[in-house]
């Protein structure tokens, strides 16, 4: 098990997996400073008895429907309660417009995991560019491919799989480096999270129908945050963030909110 902010770099933990002595290797999503919470927390209750193993990094605060709906009415936008959801924000995905997708609990973590994340289309090469650009980011930065679970060992090979927390990178398989080039590293690795639709069924359902349109079971995936801000925690930050950047659509809850109605 590693700890610290050097167990977020995907390379060296591959590496260690790979090469080193260890049968397996876990690295919890918030690795680095932020982590000592929890393993302050941890460390107490362990000595109260044994502590549960963790199982999600949704650990943070929900919104319900109301809370969503009151930000929405402080805003100049017009919110659309959707019918099918998942179709639509994949529908959107395979029209190669960027979403941004706010459900759930807020991730416990540097990693956006399908909370609070921007999606896009994996397989246009100019999408790392433009998400870099909409986020104020390096043109160098990576953008990692969430995946199905049950896919992912078709498209991805060396790495551990499944792969939750997007603490490793794989091997993009070589069939699939021209198919996905916005998520694939210049040496052909990819910064993987895998995602189960026992765990997260929603989110799972977006894939699944972005695979359904374009044969593709991974869509881009990328914190919901700007540089040197933190990832979006409320429903107003995500509708600020909407307002202030070249956003095409705001999954929030329920409710859809289109860039050229704002």
């Amino acid at each position: 098990a590693l700890a610290g902010g050097v167990a977020l770099n995907c390379v060296a933990n591959t590496r260690l997996l790979a090469d080193g002595p260890f049968r397996e290797v876990w690295v919890p999503p918030a690795a680095g400073d932020a982590g000592t919470a929890a393993g302050s927390a941890l460390h107490l209750a362990r000595t109260a008895g044994p502590a549960e193993p963790m199982a999600g990094a949704d650990l943070g605060p929900v919104y319900p429907e109301a809370d969503i709906a009151a930000a929405l009415a402080t805003f100049p936008v017009r919110a659309v309660r959707a019918g099918r959801l998942a179709d639509e924000v994949a529908e959107a995905l395979a029209g190669d417009q960027i979403v941004a997708w706010f459900q759930g609990a807020a991730e416990y973590g540097s990693r956006a995991l399908g909370h609070r994340s921007i999606l896009a289309h994996p397989g246009h090469p100019a999408n790392r560019d433009r998400l870099n650009l909409l986020k104020g980011r390096e043109k160098f930065r990576p953008i990692a491919p969430a995946v199905l679970v049950h896919r992912a060992g078709d498209v991805f090979g060396r790495g551990p799989l499944p792969s939750p927390y997007m603490v490793f990178v794989h091997d993009v398989a070589p069939q699939w480096r021209a198919r996905i080039p916005a998520v694939t590293h210049v040496d052909a690795t990819a910064r993987v999270q895998t995602v189960d639709a026992a765990r997260e069924p929603l989110f799972a359902a977006v894939i699944e129908a972005f695979a359904a349109r374009t044969g593709i079971p991974v869509v881009a995936n990328t914190s919901l945050n700007v540089a040197g801000g933190p990832i979006v925690g409320r429903p107003a930050d995500a509708l600020e963030l909407l307002c202030s950047t070249r956003i095409d659509l705001l999954a929030i809850g329920p409710y859809l909110v289109r860039r050229d109605r704002a």
